[in-house]
């Protein structure tokens, strides 16, 4: 049986984490979605490049799939890296666009990548879905309203379709860093020890332990509180 993983957020800090851990697996095909992929992604006889616009827009993600053929030889996996952070502000002191610009980046736009991988899988032999939750939309934290509201509906969504997709052999589940080992971390959080943040190519190991095993690993959210050092 052919495997084939598709990353969308392909070419942020989390999405190259996983594209090295996963470019050292069995996956047949790597496809890479982001923006400027095509123009800048790397080069490797696994790896095809797709550009992206606006993932919050349906139409652009039928676009991105569209480009995917259903194979009843193939399983296909997907990591969903799709998402963004607001946050330092009371629930009074939030803007309204600010409340919607989470709702769209973190589960409007995953929602509907949902939707499509969910209709690839259908007509293929079967895969599974692991989404980038947080902690925060577990466990609720002041001064993160909008982001924290936005990643628990996304933890909703994992639990509904893992039950759906039991009918079309489809499992999902999602992974919730504390937080995670980035640049742009490292910059807004200057004086932290890094080491016990958890590394993009970790989760990567993770993600590829659940895909492989995924025929019983379904509607899960595994929390990354902490590491330490072995």
């Amino acid at each position: 049986m052919r495997k084939a993983v598709l990353i969308f957020g392909a070419y942020g800090a989390l999405g190259r984490g996983l594209v090295q851990s996963f470019l050292e697996k069995d996956y047949e095909k790597l496809y890479l979605f982001d923006f400027g992929a095509e123009e800048k992604g790397l080069k490797n006889s696994k790896i095809v490049n797709f550009n992206v616009d606006d993932l919050s827009k349906e139409q652009n993600v039928k676009a991105a799939f569209s480009k995917i053929k259903p194979d009843k030889n193939t399983l296909y996996f997907l990591y969903s890296t799709v998402g963004g952070f607001n946050g330092g502000k009371t629930t009074w002191e939030t803007e309204s666009t600010d409340w919607e610009k989470m709702f769209d980046m973190n589960i409007k736009s995953n929602f509907f990548i949902a939707k499509y991988f969910s209709n690839l899988v259908k007509d293929s032999a079967g895969g599974s879905i692991c989404f980038t939750a947080a902690y925060v939309g577990l466990k609720a934290e002041k001064n993160k309203a909008a982001y924290g509201a936005a990643k628990g509906a996304l933890i909703h969504l994992v639990h509904t379709l893992s039950l759906e997709g039991k009918e079309i052999k489809l499992s999902v589940n999602a992974i919730a860093p504390y937080i995670i080992d980035t640049p742009a971390n490292r910059g807004w959080l200057k004086d932290e020890n890094y080491d016990t943040w958890t590394k993009p190519s970790e989760i990567g190991e993770l993600a590829h332990s659940l895909f492989m095993n995924f025929n019983f690993i379904t509607g899960n959210i595994i929390t990354l509180t902490h590491r330490f050092q072995v």
